[in-house]
């Protein structure tokens, strides 16, 4: 792989370099040929170190020149062992770098552009709590993990499972022995007779709750038929007679769906009952025949008088 002959590429600017010692002395990769625009050794001892200050292996090929599959490209070498070993220690210390970056972050905060009607009138800091809580809990979180198992980092979160995994078996074992004990020492095994008692009683209750289910799925499609239309009812009907037709059996239309009859007649008592309610609760009253002779009227009949009296023309039914 060989460097980018762009004379506009720009070199990363790279912080200070690492302390000597801190990175392990490697052996680098054997090339066909020494190019000097290619993997060199000094190229690849300058990789390694950019790649332990940023901690970026795009940033570390920027800054010696070269392309980033190119370096996956030389990681993959025969004789790249050493390699390989210098670039997971390089990562390693980025790492440390970035951690380094997030406490300063955490500690000092970040300047922030403030705009005003879409002008850059200045900056602020801001300091983020949440990163400064995070990074206490992992630096310390015997301190700051406030006894919750929420608070603990990767490796707490971890050390808890494993010892709930670990507790949980042993107290499962503890009560396997204990019920194995106390079968042996208080109960016999049950005889043939026991079981079968056993088996019919629960086969009794399997079936109590089966006709349990099965009526409430009868009522419930019951009650579905009723609120069908005619229309739907006769169809099903006729559905009924097609597939016994094609079956060469009898029809057999389901016990639990009335009748048209049966609907009838639940809908006038239905509708009595709301015309009652209308009504008040008065039962409806039904019109009778007057009796015969109702329009001829007869004279009321006068008491007879004690005592005669002149009468005179004027008398009301004087004759």
């Amino acid at each position: 792989m060989t460097r980018r002959t762009d004379p506009r590429t720009v070199r990363t600017t790279l912080p200070a370099a690492n302390p000597a010692g801190q990175l392990p002395d490697f052996t680098p990769v054997p090339r066909q040929g020494n190019r000097h625009d290619g993997w060199t050794e000094q190229r690849q001892r300058a990789f390694i170190e950019a790649l332990a200050d940023t901690g970026s292996v795009h940033a570390a090929c920027k800054a010696v020149d070269m392309s980033q599959p190119g370096a996956y490209y030389l990681r993959r070498q025969p004789g790249a062992e050493s390699f390989r070993a210098a670039w997971q220690a390089a990562l390693d210390l980025g790492v440390q770098r970035i951690e380094d970056t997030a406490m300063d972050r955490a500690l000092n905060g970040v300047e922030v552009p403030v705009y005003s009607y879409g002008k850059l009138v200045g900056t602020r800091r801001v300091v983020n709590d949440r990163l400064l809580m995070f990074m206490l809990r992992n630096r310390a979180p015997e301190r700051f993990a406030e006894g919750s198992a929420k608070s603990l980092n990767a490796v707490g979160k971890m050390e808890l499972k494993r010892l709930k995994k670990q507790w949980r078996q042993e107290y499962r074992k503890e009560w396997e022995a204990e019920q194995q004990a106390g079968q042996k020492a208080d109960q016999e095994p049950a005889s043939p007779q026991q079981k079968m008692e056993t088996a019919q009683r629960a086969r009794q209750i399997i079936d109590a709750k089966l006709d349990e289910l099965r009526q409430s799925i009868e009522a419930r499609h019951a009650a579905e038929w009723k609120t069908l239309s005619p229309e739907t009812r006769d169809a099903y009907r006729r559905y009924e007679e097609l597939r016994a037709r094609d079956l060469k059996r009898e029809v057999q239309m389901p016990a639990h769906l009335a009748s048209e009859e049966d609907i009838a007649t639940e809908h006038a008592e239905i509708e009595r009952a709301v015309q009652l309610r209308k009504r008040g609760g008065r039962p409806e009253e039904t019109p009778t025949l007057p009796p015969p002779g109702w329009g001829k009227r007869k004279p009321a009949e006068r008491p007879a008088e004690e005592n005669p009296r002149w009468r005179s023309i004027k008398d009301d039914g004087w004759q």
